[in-house]
């Protein structure tokens, strides 16, 4: 067969006249580093100057909120602090370190409120749940620390007030003979009440006076330390948290706890508990009509792909493929576990053929998300990087999906901090100048200790919904709720789920992206509570809030 010399082709059409028709090409996204011109000046303490221990290399979390319900997102940074009898003694200098609330002005800019606001603790911090506990309208803030917990209750006059001792939320003083140490919390209605619960997760008995004989240079390894159990609490009639693990059947006491994720795994109309567990295996506890038995083995999340427990971070969920099942991104410290969902609760790793693999391997992982950055209908990843043991930085990761689960590396080509190497910890998304494109911000262990909010280029043409769901009883039915979304032969699967990485909170609005479509053709929502509702014709580009069983859909 002949050849044709395509750029003959060219020619001819451009001599006649006819007219030239070359591939679509999307333009590229590239995300700035706007922290400083955002002003956020907050700097990360570990307590001293030197990194020795684990409770310094673990670092802290963001949350992302709107904490005076304007429509714009605010941050709320965690910090560590000096600590008697753990930090080096030059490191009283950081005794007043606290965490920091930037509110979000609305023009790119933010502003440090947080003493006015009353949230800045006086603990070391490790993450945050932003819930609306008493459907004031206005989201709370749960502090979860290494020491006592808190909750603080949004007021609603731009202040909060410490509510802990009236909810029994502080946990104990002592877990495992040590200090008792939080990573995060995830909130949903486990029994079905109407009344919002918590799983809090605990990490570990840290001992700081305990040293590895082997390597004495070197901060002992996890492994190392006996486990602190998570622990669920009910809510009762009155208002107080009852602890509640045993009875559920989820005491687990030797075990260390990096992340709690909330969803449903098995597809059976109830909500599942994913923990990522640090050096051991992971758990998933199945709710079967309200009895747990853990299932992670079986249901192959327990181990890699080299049967091996793995330093877990955290659950990211979400469908990969697009085939309708929600699938799991477990971040951790050898390549990550990417665990594809084959219906039935079972699940199947898939991380080196995703590409995600060799992306990661040696690179440490800790904050990750499955989002989707450009708008195009799947979901992408993103993930803040660091080695734990040593203060050695890491490129963090930006990866590209076509859509089948397979990944691509573009993050060097995607803005300079994708090229450049820092420690980071936690991380979260999302849009805090509305403009439909998510942003990112990570949190870092490092010399530089400031974190990075990366705003979003987009400009991609590509269309978007925004939306945010509020149960009949506030978030009790919002939470694990199951989001299908139909544009002409594409259907997309979301759950909403905002506690999904390392010691931190995304954005709470569900974010769909739609590529080329103007419109959601059916959006079908399946509460937690087991109701469901259909909405048509829905147009993009704009965030929407819909409250169940109205049938009230507000800008």
């Amino acid at each position: 067969m002949k050849q044709i010399n395509f750029i003959s082709v060219l020619s001819f059409l451009f001599l006649t006249g006819m007219p030239i028709l070359m591939p679509a090409q999307n333009k590229s996204i590239v995300f700035t580093d706007i922290t400083a011109k955002a002003g956020i000046d907050f700097k990360y303490t570990i307590g001293d100057f030197s990194y020795k221990n684990i409770l310094e290399s673990s670092g802290s979390g963001v949350t992302v909120f709107d904490y005076n319900n304007d429509g714009f997102m605010d941050i709320y940074l965690m910090n560590g602090k000096y600590l008697e009898g753990i930090s080096d003694s030059e490191g009283i200098v950081f005794k007043n370190a606290h965490n920091e609330l930037y509110e979000n002005n609305g023009n790119g800019t933010f502003t440090k409120t947080t003493k006015k606001v009353g949230i800045a603790g006086t603990h070391w911090a490790m993450a945050a749940s932003a819930i609306d506990l008493d459907n004031d309208g206005y989201q709370d803030l749960y502090v979860l620390n290494y020491g006592p917990n808190v909750f603080y209750h949004n007021n609603g006059n731009g202040t909060f007030s410490d509510r802990t001792a009236a909810l029994g939320l502080s946990g104990p003083v002592k877990l495992n003979g040590f200090t008792k140490w939080s990573i995060g919390a995830s909130f949903w209605d486990y029994n079905n009440d109407g009344k919002l619960d918590v799983m809090v997760g605990n990490f570990m008995a840290f001992d700081p006076a305990y040293f590895s004989p082997a390597t004495p240079n070197l901060m002992p390894s996890p492994a190392e330390y006996n486990g602190q159990p998570s622990m669920l609490y009910e809510q009762k009639s009155d208002g107080k948290f009852m602890d509640v693990t045993k009875n559920n059947k989820l005491y687990f006491p030797d075990f260390r706890g990096m992340g709690i994720t909330v969803f449903d795994a098995d597809d059976d109309g109830d909500l599942d508990i994913f923990q990522a567990n640090d050096h051991q295996l992971n758990f998933l506890f199945r709710n079967d009509k309200g009895i747990y038995k853990e299932v992670a083995v079986a249901s192959g999340l327990a181990a890699n792909s080299q049967g091996k427990g793995t330093g877990s971070m955290h659950a990211s969920i979400g469908d990969i493929d697009g085939d309708g099942l929600i699938d799991i991104l477990v971040s951790d410290l050898d390549y990550g576990a990417l665990y594809h969902n084959i219906g039935d609760g079972l699940f199947v790793d898939i991380t080196a053929e995703s590409g995600l693999m060799a992306a990661m391997a040696g690179k440490g992982g800790w904050g990750t998300a499955l989002f989707d950055y450009d708008n195009d209908g799947d979901l992408d990843m993103v993930a803040a990087n660091g080695t734990a043991e040593e203060l050695i930085l890491q490129y963090p990761l930006l990866m590209e999906n076509d859509g089948n689960g397979h990944f691509k590396n573009v993050g060097k080509n995607s803005g300079n901090y994708f090229s450049t190497k820092r420690s980071g910890r936690g991380l979260a998304v999302g849009d805090f100048n509305n403009d439909g494109f998510l942003d990112v911000i990570i949190s870092h262990v490092d010399k530089i200790a400031s974190p990075a909010l990366l705003e979003n280029g987009g400009g991609n043409g590509n269309h978007w919904l925004g939306l945010t769901l509020k149960g009949k009883s506030g978030s009790s039915a919002a939470i694990g709720a199951k989001v299908t979304v139909s544009t002409g032969v594409k259907k997309q699967v979301f759950i909403n789920q905002w506690a999904t990485s390392y010691l931190s909170n995304n954005d709470q609005r569900l974010h769909i992206g739609l590529g080329k479509q103007k419109q959601i053709d059916q959006l079908e929502i399946n509460w937690s509570d087991g109701t469901k509702e259909i909405f048509k014709n829905l147009a993009s580009n704009r965030y929407l809030t819909i409250l169940q069983g109205t049938g009230i859909i507000k800008k």
